[in-house]
């Protein structure tokens, strides 16, 4: 196949009438490099430009909406006015040569520590300690009145982005953190309107996309993108079961969001929870969405032929992760049939030439070092096309 004939090579655009040059997306991936108040780095400026010209699109690592929902240290934040000129910065480096600049926003939820919060207990859905990492801290239950603020909080965390200059938002329904927590009954066992049925478990996750659209309505001057990524199951019990996820992926095709995008560690993988069952997650979401929604599917994809896999399945988008920390210029290479020069492993000694931050570095070589296909390591990694990767929310944070 001629390369510049590749599906994931053509432009897309979106029913709002927003366009990317191509169907390749840099997935979220956090730095851990932000200062200590969440403000930009110009390591984490510089690691953006290394990547941008080539995907159509750059998602960066997750921004807190409030200093509540921050998760971890090195962690970006678009919780105050004051983040807006240096998350332009970020904007501006990735919209180089027309890639689009998507910033994820989140609430971490029970997914932190009071020694992250500076002393303040995490709050959740419920007053339930998440079992992964074993002794994370029970949470406070949200009141309804804390939950209205927070459903502001991520409308004017958007506000934010578009003043900023990107070029759209994520809202980061996955990985387990507040919008999945409240969907989950492992992490949601309220009573209230919040709580208990199918229906209310959504009602959170649903007011935040409708006023994050309403935000945009109101202040976007141009074409500015709202996704959504939900990870499809969860292991433990009770927890979100496939049927689960697909019941709200459909009920998410009559919202404002603009694309899905799945969180997992292998393109390929088949239900965890029902080993017998052989059909790839993916095309299962690819036939309830039945095109009224573009996905972005995602999951180790390296290749060319894996992302052109991807597409072929029904994926609108395909999302690539570690492969774009590896190989900054991945896309370019493709499009050159420069095939032989591409990166699949990284050395240690490479990571200052990448652009790769000095505290990302730290965390790729330890939380992350059996997913990053490192020169030096001398086994093959596991390609999580049957369990969890760490990068799912059961990775250790600095």
């Amino acid at each position: 196949m001629e390369n510049s004939n590749r599906n994931f090579l053509q432009p897309y655009t979106f029913a709002n009438g927003f366009t990317l040059k191509n169907r390749v997306v840099m997935a979220p991936m956090t730095t851990m490099s932000s200062f200590f108040d969440g403000s930009i780095t110009n390591d984490e400026v510089d690691y953006y430009a290394e990547r941008a010209g080539g995907p159509g699109m750059i998602i960066t690592g997750v921004a807190y909406v409030t200093e509540g929902g921050k998760g971890f240290e090195g962690e970006l934040s678009i919780a105050s006015d004051s983040t807006i000129k240096g998350l332009s910065k970020i904007a501006r480096a990735i919209q180089k040569d027309g890639t689009k600049a998507i910033v994820q926003i989140f609430h971490a939820g029970r997914k932190t520590n009071s020694k992250t919060l500076r002393g303040v207990q995490p709050t959740s859905a419920s007053a339930i300690a998440a079992a992964h990492p074993i002794g994370s801290e029970t949470p406070r239950e949200l009141t309804s009145e804390e939950i209205e603020t927070i459903i502001k909080d991520f409308g004017r965390a958007t506000l934010r982005a578009i003043q900023a200059g990107f070029d759209g938002v994520e809202l980061h329904g996955a990985n387990t953190y507040l919008l999945q927590q409240f969907f989950s009954v492992n992490s949601n066992q309220r009573s209230d309107q919040w709580g208990g049925s199918f229906e209310n478990r959504m009602r959170f996750p649903l007011a935040v996309i409708q006023e994050v659209a309403s935000v945009i309505d109101a202040h976007a001057d141009t074409p500015f993108i709202l996704g959504y990524r939900i990870s499809p199951e969860e292991i433990h019990m009770p927890g979100i079961q496939l049927e689960d996820s697909l019941a709200f992926a459909q009920a998410l095709t009559d919202t404002r969001v603009d694309y899905i995008h799945l969180s997992m560690g292998s393109y390929k993988r088949t239900s965890l929870n029902h080993p017998e069952d052989k059909e790839p997650i993916l095309t299962k979401f690819v036939r309830v969405l039945d095109h009224k929604k573009p996905l972005i599917g995602i999951g180790s994809i390296e290749r060319p032929e894996d992302a052109e896999e991807v597409i072929k399945a029904g994926a609108t988008l395909a999302a690539l992760g570690r492969e774009m920390i590896r190989e900054p210029k991945w896309v370019q290479k493709v499009k050159a049939g420069d095939l032989g020069s591409i990166r699949y492993q990284i050395s240690p000694s490479d990571m200052d030439e990448l652009q790769i931050p000095l505290a990302m570095q730290t965390y790729l070589e330890g939380s992350f070092r059996e997913v990053m296909h490192f020169t030096t390591d001398s086994q093959e990694g596991t390609d999580y096309q049957n369990s969890l990767a760490p990068m799912e929310g059961f990775e250790k944070k600095m």
